[in-house]
């Protein structure tokens, strides 16, 4: 690609990753849709279009592959994602989100015996004392709970990024975890019908059109341009633009949501995107 068609890929990438929080958060605040029939027809949607894009340049050869642990992992997120956001902001949820993310990756490459200089190690313990801050006890704090389900969204993201680094063709593989995590979606719906009375057949359109939208557009359409761009991308500069997506997401639920941006949120947003800033830059 060149250069400005890298640049363009890249931010409607980025942008799709943003637009996952907005339509999520979108769906559950304006309208009726409960999160389990959200994360059953986002994964069914991205996996339709991921498995059609996947068909149509590979044929059906490429098809079918992918691993039910990093399915597992897939869903947990997808479904703790859906949960945390019936309180949490569109700003609120992606900062705990990549926060988790990346915390969770630089954990385990430390675990593995990488070691951090003392601007890295300032820089880890800033985002953490970051993502800490959002949980205090005061005034403005987020619902615990609901921060605790994106935590472990982001875990289980963080999770299924690693679990996919050896994992063969990108494409192909995403497009196999989310064929197998929209059965266990499809499963949850129903045991969410059985136990709760929940029925998704009478979800209001506007939230399914928004769940349609989150999982074959911002998820599958989004990932596979990130997956493009990655070709061309160093590791640390692909690190350093996800630096954008809680930024986005944030004024994305300012302009669109008509959400606020708390002083706590600006803080400690700071707190964790600048240290994730200085453990990743060269």
């Amino acid at each position: 690609m060149s250069r400005q068609k890298l640049a363009l890929v890249t931010a409607i990438a980025l942008l799709c990753f943003a637009g996952n929080s907005l339509l999520c958060r979108l769906a559950l605040k304006t309208t009726a849709m409960d999160p389990a029939t959200f994360t059953a027809v986002r994964l069914l949607s991205g996996a339709l279009v991921l498995n059609l894009l996947v068909w149509r340049r590979d044929g059906v050869q490429g098809m079918g592959k992918g691993q039910w642990r990093s399915a597992w992992a897939l869903f947990v997120y997808a479904a703790g994602f859906s949960w945390a956001y019936l309180l949490l902001s569109a700003a609120t949820g992606a900062l705990l989100l990549f926060g988790a993310v990346q915390i969770t990756m630089l954990s385990y490459g430390f675990w593995r015996g990488e070691r951090f200089t003392p601007r890295q190690s300032l820089g880890f313990a800033a985002a953490l004392l970051g993502l800490l801050g959002l949980l205090l006890p005061g005034l403005q704090t987020p619902p615990l709970w609901a921060c605790v389900a994106m935590l472990l969204a982001g875990v289980a993201w963080a999770a299924y990024t690693l679990l996919g680094k050896q994992a063969g063709d990108p494409t192909q593989v995403t497009a196999g975890n989310f064929a197998r995590a929209a059965v266990l979606g499809g499963l949850l719906s129903l045991l969410m019908g059985l136990t709760q009375g929940v029925n998704p057949w009478l979800s209001p359109p506007e939230g399914v059109l928004e769940a349609i939208a989150s999982g074959a557009l911002a998820s599958g359409g989004g990932y596979a341009l990130w997956y493009m761009a990655l070709r061309q991308l160093k590791a640390t500069t692909a690190a350093t633009l996800q630096l954008s997506v809680p930024v986005l997401a944030a004024l994305g639920g300012v302009l669109l949501l008509g959400e606020p941006l708390s002083e706590r949120l600006l803080w400690c947003g700071a707190a964790v995107l600048g240290g994730i800033a200085l453990v990743i830059a060269n």
